[in-house]
């Protein structure tokens, strides 16, 4: 059984493309002159991204989007820069092949990239489709797979030493973190504070230092219709940086709910992990352990941080919302999953 391919679809109003501004562009650094199809894949909650059709050719097209006032989240540059070094050597990394760090053209700086074909896979699996025992099994371990060897990759060799500052990278997320939540808090949510205070005081000594995507989740990666063991791109790159591996492990576990999970939590779940068949977080965390050979010790504290940096990102979407930087009704109902996630940080933090 195929799964349906991931496809784009009309572009949500107001964060439509100067058609006009484009062409031009890409007939002035592409050699492209007819005037491109613009479509959009819609379900991200962050950066824009765009389907470019022109000439017989598909391209991605990546912006930030409308109403951001939290630049240094949405680096262009930075991202454009870690898919050209890492492609090479990580073949689930889409190829880059524009960058525009010129805001005047589109209303902001974006970046396209080669299209990659296949299916993302989303809590509610597609209609018509059963993820059988073999296919959830095969599934989880390309996830783990793709992981590991995303941690093994050596920076240094590609040309990103200088590209994060893993020395002290623990301490910066905890603090950096807690400061966005602070810039886009609405409203008191007590769990927030409780588990600030004690990441801030439980900090583990760094574990070594490799590239991480910072958002690994089934939304992030796309694979093959035929088959879901096998991982066609891993997609959104705007939070990769040279870090400890063991933060992108917790983050990657802040996404994967379990049947026996809390129901409020599992009411926000953004994947399909807790369908049937489909691995708990032990047998992920030992199956990664396996494949690099990397002893985790205990996650409690990557965990913890998982669900409170998550929480922040949900706080920060919805402020948008909130401050009225955005009308994308999606985002009216975040500051709900902010306090669901914030309470599964304590509860793991047993603060």
């Amino acid at each position: 059984m195929t799964l349906p391919l991931d496809r784009a679809g009309s572009v949500r109003p107001g964060e439509e493309l100067d058609p006009a501004a484009l062409t031009a562009y890409l007939k002035a650094h592409q050699g492209l002159s007819a005037e491109p199809t613009v479509r959009q894949f819609r379900q991200g909650h962050s950066n824009l991204t765009y389907l470019v059709t022109v000439e017989g050719y598909d391209y991605v097209l990546r912006r930030p989007p409308f109403g951001n006032q939290v630049k240094t989240a949405h680096d262009m540059a930075r991202e454009y820069r870690i898919l050209k070094a890492l492609a090479p050597a990580f073949p689930a990394a889409p190829r880059p092949l524009l960058l525009c760090e010129d805001p005047s053209v589109i209303g902001a700086p974006f970046y396209l990239m080669e299209r990659r074909h296949g299916t993302v896979l989303r809590r509610t699996l597609p209609k018509g489709y059963e993820l059988t025992p073999d296919a959830a099994d095969r599934l989880c371990r390309a996830m783990v797979d793709t992981l590991a060897a995303l941690h093994q990759v050596d920076y240094r060799a590609i040309g990103l030493e200088g590209f994060g500052k893993p020395e002290g990278y623990v301490a910066r997320q905890v603090k950096g973190w807690t400061e966005r939540y602070r810039a886009a808090e609405t409203d008191s949510v007590p769990a927030m504070e409780t588990a600030a205070a004690w990441l801030a005081a439980s900090m583990p000594p760094e574990r070594g230092a490799t590239i991480i995507h910072n958002d690994f989740k089934f939304d992030n990666v796309m694979v093959a219709v035929d088959d879901p063991g096998s991982v066609v791109a891993v997609l959104d790159w705007e939070m990769a940086t040279i870090g400890d591996p063991l933060m992108d492990l917790g983050m990657a576990l802040a996404y994967w709910i379990e049947p026996g999970d809390p129901e409020p939590l599992r009411s926000v779940a953004m994947g399909p992990t807790a369908a049937p068949g489909m691995w708990n977080r032990e047998r992920f965390v030992a199956a990664y352990a396996e494949r690099t050979g990397r002893d985790p010790g205990d996650l409690a504290f990557y965990r913890a941080f998982g669900s409170f940096k998550l929480a922040v990102i949900g706080q920060q979407i919805y402020a948008r919302f909130a401050r009225g930087l955005t009308t994308d009704e999606r985002f009216a109902t975040m500051n709900r999953m902010v306090a669901v996630l914030a309470t599964e940080a304590v509860r793991i933090a047993g603060a």
